[in-house]
């Protein structure tokens, strides 16, 4: 009889490897069933995160395909919440209580819920990546040593994307490494290389930090303003309109400057001018988001500014400008995480109080 009736490992897997695949398989040992939550779903590509969760889903399917079968393995989507641990936590908490009383009894009637089952968190324990297994105190904890401790995910990576690319079979499942293998012959490979050879260049360019930027969340009856990037990094994903401080500018005139020059915002006068767009900042609003992992080119530290546009019927004018493809309105609805650059949607989220 196992000792636990489930056990939770939370992890990227970017792209899964042996060494994930060794704590699962030990795991299951111990456990009845596994819940393995696939973490970043709702990212969009880069270099550190360049599969979608449904091509690592089918990685880890792949890998385990009679425990999936047998419903011992159980695979769900948990999304980044880069600015608050609750929210991510909350959402931790949320999936597995759901997934334990499906698969427990078939959402029988439950005397004490979860707590009819016992949980255990499992991981690496040494691995600084699994700071998670401090977060959940009311399950037990499962520690598995990994047998294979030398290389992690972003070694694979960064074999991976060169112009000739390396496919280190001897730590990946069959599966996984003919998955890479057809990828790396596609257009969103090409994609990614291009931006991880733009990202090795950028600090002996730029160094690596720490930089100033300015954000514009723009929003006007029930719409956001956002531009599309042009080139690398997050060619085609959407963005707030925003840039880099220069030396002799304030932060404030920064994010002004910045959406005037991207979107060129006009009313039926013509282009707003800085003052006008100034007196739409709601002060109070103004935040600043400074994850050190929020962007792959080094460590920049951006200022939200929260432009609250009068209501109307005919929304401002905008068209693209600088290094922005183009300018456009979103209705907030037809907006969702995959689709913008960085940690861009953690700030509409933030600032907009969706």
């Amino acid at each position: 009889m196992s000792k636990f009736a489930f056990g939770v490992f939370i992890g990227r897997f970017q792209p899964l490897h042996v060494g994930h695949e060794h704590v699962i398989a030990r795991t299951l040992e111990q456990v009845d069933r596994l819940i393995v939550l696939v973490g970043s779903a709702n990212v969009a590509r880069d270099p550190r995160n360049p599969f979608t969760y449904a091509e690592r889903e089918a990685m880890l399917r792949s890998a385990f395909r009679h425990e999936v079968a047998q419903g011992r393995l159980i695979i769900a989507p948990l999304d980044d919440h880069l600015y608050s641990d609750t929210a991510w936590v909350t959402q931790v908490q949320r999936i597995v209580r759901a997934l334990v009383l499906e698969y427990g009894n078939g959402h029988g009637f439950q005397n004490h819920g979860i707590n009819d089952f016992r949980v255990a968190l499992t991981g690496y324990g040494k691995d600084a990546s699994s700071f998670y297994l401090k977060l959940f105190p009311e399950w037990e904890n499962l520690q598995v040593e990994s047998a294979y401790g030398t290389f992690s995910s972003s070694d694979v990576r960064q074999r991976y994307f060169q112009r000739i690319p390396e496919v280190p079979s001897t730590i990946l499942s069959a599966g996984v490494a003919d998955f890479l293998r057809e990828f790396a012959l596609g257009e969103a490979f090409k994609g990614l290389l291009e931006e991880a050879e733009f990202l090795a260049a950028y600090p002996a360019q730029w160094g690596k930090g720490p930089f100033v930027t300015a954000d514009a969340v723009v929003i006007q009856s029930g719409h956001i303003l956002l531009v599309e990037r042009g080139r690398a990094p997050g060619k085609g994903l959407l963005a707030l309109p925003g840039g880099f401080v220069n030396p002799a500018e304030r932060i404030r005139d920064a994010a002004i400057r910045e959406l005037r020059e991207e979107t060129a915002i006009s009313d039926g006068k013509g282009q707003i001018p800085p003052a006008m767009l100034a007196s739409f900042i709601e002060d109070a609003r103004t935040r600043v988001f400074d994850a050190p992992s929020r962007s792959l080119r080094g460590r920049i530290i951006t200022h939200a500014f929260l432009f609250r546009l009068p209501e109307r019927r005919k929304l401002f004018s905008v068209k693209g400008g600088d290094d922005a493809a183009h300018a456009q309105w979103y209705r907030f609805g037809d907006l969702s995480p995959d689709m913008l650059f960085e940690d861009h949607w953690a700030i509409i989220e933030a600032m907009a109080d969706l």
